[in-house]
């Protein structure tokens, strides 16, 4: 049963969505997990029922707090900007890929995977939703990962790219035309032959870099050392400008006194400061027209703040109150829906956590978008 749990001087009406005992989380948030006309949103909950397909996702509607089980699958998941969400889930031997349109409800089979196909991370998608692309690992002895393409059309699959060290590639559509996809490069990583990993990233960081798609043409984008310092790993899109906006780690010239580490970068490299002061910035997404941007606070009690792609104002929306454990349900991941009235985000304040939704007044995205 949803509840109010704090009202704010500010308009903000922050509700707790959900409150069972089940595991859950709202998933990532480069990107917002709802239909394209912000009626509701997708969160993850874990499935009591035995086998692979661990995972429910489950739609809920903005405001009503309605909910409903739209489809059991493996984990990982995706969506695109317009709203049509992808999950995989295991079915008498193979795995099937599923499309949900989240405005009409329907679903189809659009691909089928080998039973063992295991993919790194987060199945991404085009925004024609003709290709989608991720990472995986080849082989451990040596190490050597990959990134593959599907064209959901032809069926044909492709790997175009090879690196050691792209352990969690993170993979992400350009949303605009769908020319590159991004990737994570963690340089250092390191495992053993059986496949464990024993560093995640070396003394290096983290950088990114760019594939164009379907050929696999690379990209260097000058970001991590020496340009900045290291990627955190937190990167999204920025619509109709070919350019992401990232956190980098909050040292030297990029701490919270110093101007904040938050950071875009363009497709042709260009790297310009977004820094909110006083703030480190830790995961980030971005709204599909391009507009505005929501992060979270690496400290204290976890603030989400919202703010303009195109003026560079921010302002504070609500605390999380997260603890910002190991796991990643306690990490608020906050995102903005489409039309920017609600933020989604997970908090562990209750005791475990649980789903949680901030409304946003539109007296505050018109002074965030204002250039006064």
């Amino acid at each position: 049963m949803a509840k109010v749990i704090e009202e704010l001087d500010t308009g903000v009406v922050v509700t707790q969505v959900t409150e069972d005992g089940s595991a859950k989380e709202n998933i990532y948030c480069e990107l917002p997990w709802c239909d394209r006309h912000s009626q509701g949103f997708v969160y993850r909950q874990q499935s009591d029922e035995v086998g692979p397909n661990g995972s429910h996702y489950i739609y809920c509607k903005f405001g009503t707090w309605e909910s409903e089980q739209i489809g059991t699958g493996l984990g990982s998941c995706g969506i695109t900007f317009g709203g049509t969400f992808f999950y995989r889930r295991v079915v008498d031997g193979k795995q099937e890929f599923v499309r949900v349109n989240l405005t009409s409800g329907k679903s189809s089979v659009i691909y089928e995977f080998p039973e063992d196909f295991a993919p790194k991370g987060n199945i991404t998608v085009s925004p024609d939703e003709r290709y989608c692309a991720y990472g995986v690992a080849l082989s451990f002895d040596p190490v050597m990962f990959a990134i593959e393409v599907v064209d959901l059309e032809s069926g044909s699959r492709k790997i175009i790219h090879k690196d050691p060290e792209i352990c969690n590639p993170h993979t992400q559509f350009e949303p605009t035309h769908g020319k590159w996809v991004m990737v994570q490069h963690n340089r250092g990583c390191e495992h053993l032959p059986d496949g464990t990993r024993t560093q995640l990233v070396g003394e290096k960081g983290a950088t990114e870099f760019l594939l164009t798609i379907p050929d696999g043409e690379v990209t260097r984008l000058p970001v991590g050392t020496p340009h900045t310092t290291g990627i955190t790993g937190h990167e999204a899109w920025i619509t109709g400008q070919d350019e992401i906006l990232m956190s980098v780690g909050a040292r030297g010239d990029f701490t919270p006194e110093a101007g904040g580490n938050l950071i875009a970068v363009t497709a042709s490299g260009q790297v310009r400061r977004v820094g909110i002061p006083g703030i480190q910035v830790n995961h980030v997404g971005t709204t599909p027209d391009g507009r505005f941007f929501s992060v979270d606070n690496w400290r204290g009690t976890s603030e989400l703040l919202i703010g303009s792609n195109l003026s560079g104002k921010t302002t504070l929306v609500c605390e999380s109150r997260t603890s910002m454990g190991p796991s990643q349900a306690t990490h608020a991941h906050p995102y903005l829906s489409p039309d920017a009235n609600w933020l989604v985000f997970n908090s562990d304040s209750p005791g475990r956590p649980q789903i949680h939704v901030a409304s946003v007044p539109k007296s505050m995205t018109t002074d965030v978008l204002s250039d006064d």
